[in-house]
């Protein structure tokens, strides 16, 4: 950012590459340099920056109409967007209010949670990251940087275990932490917020800011079942995990499971702010009219952008390519990590990996990563980021028309900087 910019510096920032344009994977700076972007703006062009499909819609539909407010009149991608949706969602989920960001989507879904249930509490877990806004930020626990200034913070939010969250690995069925973190959310619920006071439990499939560590399978169907049995509502927070992002349409088809809300955003609409709430219909049909809105919500030319998106990551053959980039990921970082003992760890589910850095007392080495990250960006013009409470996850989420050859030079780039910093 130039020194005398009008722009808050609020924003943290990974670098101050002055983009011009993107295409795909790349991004082009205004001196005409070429650089991978393995980030996606975090996790969101899932299409690729600039996907063709998705410019043509966006174009054509704002020839139509910018602005169409939902409460003044109905406009023809609303029920479209929304028959797309029920489609490729989970079949619990029936019926769909649109929003503008994660954070706006994540508080509507607890505002529903609560006017269903009558409840006034909610349930999180360790290393959660589910927006900035208040409500959102009450519900966030992966740092304090996004919390501190703040207080106070809306008051009804309990935070139980993520299993393996402290030790920075993935845990995975059988290991006793998995038991002892659903023991422990049967000890909260009995301590200190009763099922009769508990609207819902909110959950990331794989956590995303707390460092793309994925949940066991027995954890989270253990977690659903209580949900069940105390007649809470289990909210899946699919804001960075959903649209393809970890191999299959969403991170919750991995488990056997059926989630009450859903919320969605990021990949949804390749990079325009786009985001939704899904829920059973007789949960969504309880919510009073007018208690909830937007003025911006279901943007025509937002409508139009996920339209595309979805016909997109709906083709033939798209998922299988993920699924296969991911496996050229995921093992050329354990060919990588058997190279490396500073790599702790390597987990993720599809094209969302991290990998845990750590120094010669194996605790943590933030400081590594963001000698890594500079590395990569300054030498091999790639970009990444980082996550995790510790800073010391390198996340990959590169968007999900990545090539196999940017995935070597990704995997390149990283061995690179391993070995110079």
């Amino acid at each position: 950012m130039r020194e005398n910019s009008r722009l808050a510096p609020v924003w943290s920032k990974l670098s101050d590459l002055d983009v011009i344009s993107g295409k795909g994977a790349l991004v082009y700076t205004s001196s005409g340099e070429e650089y991978l972007d393995l980030t996606s703006g975090i996790a969101v062009t899932s299409t690729g920056h600039c996907h063709p499909k998705v410019v043509q819609a966006i174009a054509t539909q704002a020839q139509r109409f910018i602005h169409a407010q939902v409460n003044v009149y109905t406009h023809d991608l609303l029920e479209p967007l929304a028959e797309k949706l029920y489609e490729v969602t989970p079949s619990s989920i029936e019926s769909f209010f649109y929003s503008n960001s994660g954070a706006e989507a994540t508080e509507g879904a607890i505002k529903l949670a609560r006017q269903y249930t009558k409840r006034p509490n909610v349930i999180v877990f360790q290393g959660s990251f589910h927006g900035r806004t208040s409500q959102a930020m009450a519900m966030t626990t992966s740092r304090t940087s996004y919390r501190a200034g703040h207080m106070p913070l809306p008051a009804g939010v309990f935070v139980s275990l993520t299993p393996g969250y402290l030790e920075g690995e993935a845990v995975l069925d059988g290991d006793p932490r998995v038991q002892k973190a659903l023991d422990y959310l049967d000890y909260l619920l009995l301590a200190q917020s009763a099922p009769s006071e508990t609207a819902a439990f909110i959950v990331e499939p794989v956590l995303g800011e707390g460092g793309y560590l994925p949940l066991p399978k027995t954890f989270l169907e253990g977690v659903a079942k209580r949900a069940k049995e105390h007649g809470i509502l289990f909210v899946v927070d699919e804001v960075q995990t959903g649209f393809g992002r970890t191999g299959k349409m969403f991170a919750v088809e991995y488990y056997d499971v059926e989630p009450d809300i859903l919320v969605m955003a990021k990949g949804l609409a390749s990079g325009f702010p786009m985001s939704a709430i899904g829920a059973r219909k007789d949960i969504m049909d309880r919510w009073p009219v007018g208690s909830h809105g937007g003025t911006y919500g279901g943007n025509p030319i937002g409508c139009a952008a996920a339209l595309a998106t979805i016909d997109i990551l709906t083709e033939k053959g798209f998922l299988e390519n993920v699924r296969d980039r991911a496996l050229q990921l995921r093992s050329g970082l354990e060919e990588i990590a058997a190279e490396d003992g500073a790599i702790g760890n390597v987990r993720g589910l599809g094209l969302m990996v991290g990998v845990t850095l750590v120094n010669s007392l194996k605790k943590p080495d933030a400081e590594r990563v963001s000698k890594i990250i500079a590395h990569a960006r300054d030498e091999s013009k790639v970009l990444i980021m980082n996550a995790g409470t510790w800073g010391n996850v390198i996340r990959w989420m590169p968007p999900l028309v990545v090539e196999e050859a940017q995935i070597k030079r990704g995997l390149d780039a990283f061995r690179l900087a391993l070995k110079n910093t």
